[in-house]
């Protein structure tokens, strides 16, 4: 039977619950660093096969006679299963601990990357989303958790370092990420995924051996099998909907039905689980002005910057005349910004909180996407990496100050659940970015050209045509996300103050 909140719950209740169930074990003797050391490895091997996954693609298309579709859905797929399960992630962390749920995460990326690594042609590609379906499990269990394990480990006060110093390990694997995955191709494809296995065995040995558990789990707290069925149910149909109204694989009618349940879903979830006793999301978690505004800017900053990095991948192996391994090094200022002020801007959020570093980041990357709006095939390369640079050196200026703020505005025992929804928001708002701003970037675009030259690289001088509508659909989509900062911004600006 459901139970329902009694009036009789208070914040102060849950406040002096959570004094209880918080020990300062592990904070004294430099067990922060030894945390962080485990989760830079989950964050290499996810960032590392992401931006090595895309020089692989061409290979991939080839040897297992796939269609561009099921390119797309290997990307998609993944990322579709980690905003599903990214909140009942964070719930579960609160319940049975970060440390076996993240150890988890690094067997399943690992299982995955093996399906992945032996797919076999006679399937066309199913059995590598399937693969990739896993890794996505395996990520969601990686991601936020590694967020709430860097938050116990450090002291108050010291969270934007611990945060910033994190990100250099995902700015360093999408940059070295290229070159691995061209030099990997040169032998096979599946070594970009068979690759992920040592080094998955390795985090999860680490994990188990160093990790501890500051924060003692909730004891004796009933799963939400409502609120958990009906969110994944609501996100994955919407989600699922309309990225298919972007890459269809399935007919418009079933496409719609899809969409149909999951807005269903997502009103039932949204009508019922304020009146859940043990809610899967702590939507009480959003009475914090500054919670809730953090993660506003957060979801708009991923609607507007989610899909931009691939429209780069697109213009560069397009009009810009590139090969795949070329493009992914070509994309270098982005990562190399980004890993240069992230540490340096978490740093600085310790003393100085969010307010005044979010709306700057943010503008400097509205900088960097109005340049983008300029940008054709005679661009010279040295304009475009500065408007890279600005993109990823503003990214780098908000994360890390707005990820602080939103995990040292929570108490201890809800760190999972803010840590679930933080990254739910940001990966709704990359998946609607793919929804949104692809079709405007591609649609006037003939399917031969999309599958022969936005994969495989190499130009369009076969599809001179092609090139006036790619710009002109490419620009409109930049012209989008650089409004979208630019409110993403001014929701960042009206947060409290706070340190």
């Amino acid at each position: 039977m459901r139970t329902f909140r009694s009036s009789s719950n208070t914040s102060a209740d849950a406040t002096k619950e959570a004094k209880a169930l918080s020990t300062e074990a592990g904070l004294n003797n430099g067990y922060q660093w030894t945390a962080l050391s485990v989760t830079t490895v989950g964050a290499l091997l996810g960032a590392i096969q992401g931006s090595a996954l895309l020089i692989a693609l061409p290979s991939i298309l080839a040897e297992l006679h796939a269609t561009f579709f099921t390119i797309m859905w290997v990307l998609l797929g993944y990322l579709l299963v980690v905003t599903v399960l990214t909140p009942i992630v964070g719930r579960l962390a609160d319940m049975w601990g970060r440390k076996r749920l993240y150890n988890s995460g690094f067997v399943f990326f690992t299982v995955g990357s093996l399906i992945a690594g032996l797919a076999n042609p006679q399937f066309h590609g199913a059995d590598l989303i399937a693969g990739r379906v896993i890794q996505g499990i395996g990520a969601a269990l990686l991601i936020t958790n590694s967020t709430v394990i860097v938050t116990d480990a450090f002291r108050k006060g010291q969270v934007g370092l611990g945060l910033g110093v994190n990100q250099i390990a995902g700015a360093a694997g999408f940059l070295i990420g290229p070159i691995i995955g061209g030099l990997l191709t040169e032998f096979s494809w599946r070594w970009v995924f068979l690759f992920n296995v040592p080094i998955g065995i390795f985090g999860a040995v680490w994990g188990i051996w160093r990790l501890r558990e500051p924060v003692r789990p909730l004891e004796h707290q009933p799963i939400d099998w409502f609120g958990a069925f009906s969110l994944s149910i609501g996100l994955f149909g919407v989600l699922l909907g309309l990225t298919m109204l972007a890459f269809p694989i399935l007919p418009q009618p079933v496409i719609f039905t899809i969409l149909i349940i999951g807005i269903i879903s997502l009103v039932l979830f949204a009508a019922i689980e304020p009146r859940i006793q043990v809610p899967l999301i702590q939507l009480r978690l959003f009475r914090n002005r500054l919670f809730t505004l953090a993660n506003l800017s957060g979801l708009l900053n991923g609607i507007a910057r989610g899909a931009v990095l691939f429209l780069l991948i697109f213009f560069l192996q397009g009009p810009y005349g590139k090969d795949p391994l070329t493009a992914g090094l070509l994309l270098a200022p982005f990562g190399l910004a980004f890993m240069l002020i992230g540490p340096m801007s978490g740093r600085l959020s310790d003393r100085v909180g969010s307010r005044l570093l979010t709306p700057i980041g943010l503008s400097i990357s509205a900088l960097g996407l109005l340049g983008l709006t300029t940008i054709n095939q005679y661009t010279p390369y040295w304009l475009l990496a500065v408007y890279m640079a600005l993109m990823g050196g503003g990214s780098g200026f908000f994360i890390s100050p707005n990820t602080n703020a939103i995990m040292s505005s929570v108490e201890p025992h809800t760190r999972g659940a803010a840590a679930g929804i933080l990254n739910m928001l940001n990966n709704t708002g990359q998946m609607l970015s793919i929804a949104i701003v692809f079709p405007l970037a591609l649609s006037k675009l003939p399917f031969d050209v999309i599958q022969q030259v936005f994969i495989t690289g190499g130009g369009m001088g076969n599809f001179a045509a092609a090139i006036p509508p790619f710009l002109a659909g490419l620009h409109l989509a930049f012209y989008l996300s650089f409004a979208l900062t630019v409110i993403a911004a001014i929701v960042a600006a009206l947060r409290p103050a706070h340190r």
